[in-house]
């Protein structure tokens, strides 16, 4: 699961693209101008950027351009335009973005470019030997564990260990199953409270789960 900025000054764009990531549950902000694209990258830094090019207020090569020179392009960033032309889509990609995506946007498109990016920037990133105190995650023998952390009780999905050798959406899968396991236990089935506590919306949660193959009626009291 990733934070995704969409940057984007159509109204259904940003609707249609937040309601595909998040079915691929990820976490999604939206920004309709570079105003609050610069909000936003300010209070959190996201995984991904989606990043519109023709905007009212600043055009998201500018943008792209400002984080650059700021030292804030420390996250992938995917260009998205209906009009851009080649000379435009090279000179983003001169700056630093990652790739650029022509509207209108394939879902087969999107989704490879975020996975690409997503998989480019978990390789920055070393991989945390325990998460909230709740996943741990295996580490190749060649590599030094540090010394073990304590781990919540909180039911039989408390710990789990996963493999980083799979493919990122295989063992997303996987540990995003275990996740919404873990939540469906600890609230006894409730899949109001299970959307309350994971941020997303009902359907979207309902059809996530069953994307994921999990048992609804599995943690639900008698």
């Amino acid at each position: 699961m990733a934070n995704i900025l969409v940057v984007d000054d159509e109204l259904g764009i940003r609707d249609l693209l937040s309601e595909i990531l998040n079915d691929e549950g990820h976490q999604v902000e939206l920004a309709e101008n570079a105003a609050q694209a610069r909000a936003v990258r300010q209070r959190l830094r996201p995984d991904l950027v989606l990043l519109d090019i023709w905007m009212p207020d600043t055009d998201g090569v500018t943008l792209l351009k400002e984080w650059s020179s700021s030292g804030l392009l420390t996250m992938p960033v995917v260009m998205m335009s209906g009009h851009a032309t080649i000379d435009t889509a090279v000179e983003a990609t001169r700056i630093g973005a990652m790739a650029f995506l022509e509207k209108p946007i394939t879902l087969q498109k999107l989704l490879q470019a975020v996975d690409q990016g997503l998989n480019r920037g978990a390789a920055k990133k070393p991989p945390p030997s325990v998460i909230a105190g709740v996943v741990t995650l295996a580490q190749p023998a060649s590599v030094s564990s540090p010394a073990p952390q304590p781990v919540v009780d909180a039911g039989p999905q408390a710990q789990q260990t996963f493999s980083l050798e799979k493919p990122l959406r295989e063992a997303r899968d996987e540990f995003e199953k275990a996740y919404f396991e873990f939540h469906l236990s600890r609230e006894g089935g409730s899949m109001t409270r299970v959307a309350e506590k994971t941020g997303l919306e009902r359907t979207h949660l309902y059809r996530k789960l069953k994307q994921l193959g999990v048992d609804l009626t599995r943690g639900k009291r008698g």
